[in-house]
C-alpha cells in the first residue's frame, strides 16, 4: 500500500529507503491524478516487492514541491538510493511506468 509521505518523513521514506521510490506528487482536486490512481494501484501490486509508491499531496507540502520543482500535478518522481533517476507529468500510461521501473 502507498505511504502517505510529507516533509516530516520524505527524508526516510523516499530518500533513505532500500527500495526505489515511485513518488507520486498529487492534488485530491486533480481529475487527471484521479485518473492515474487506478494505475498506480496497478504498479504497486506488480511491483510490490520491488519498489515503494509514496503519495505527496502537492496542497500540504509545499516544500517538497518547491524543493524537487514539481510545477503541476499529477507529477511522478522516481528515486534510487535517495536520488532522482526519472520523471513524468501527467497522466501517463501504465507502460512508460513499467519502462521505468524495469531499468530501476
Amino acid at each position: 500500500m502507498a505511504v502517505k509521505v510529507s516533509i516530516d518523513n520524505f527524508e526516510n521514506e523516499v530518500l533513505k529507503s532500500e527500495k526505489p521510490v515511485l513518488a507520486d506528487f498529487y492534488s485530491d482536486s486533480c481529475i487527471p491524478c484521479k485518473m492515474l490512481s487506478p494505475v498506480l494501484s496497478q504498479v504497486e501490486s506488480e511491483y510490490q516487492d520491488r519498489i515503494k509508491v509514496a503519495k505527496i499531496n502537492v496542497n500540504f507540502n509545499s516544500e517538497l514541491t518547491e524543493k524537487y520543482g514539481v510545477q503541476a500535478a499529477p507529477t511522478l518522481v522516481f528515486f534510487k538510493n535517495g536520488e532522482e533517476i526519472e520523471r513524468l507529468r501527467g497522466a501517463v500510461r501504465k507502460d512508460r511506468i513499467s519502462g521505468i521501473l524495469e531499468k530501476l
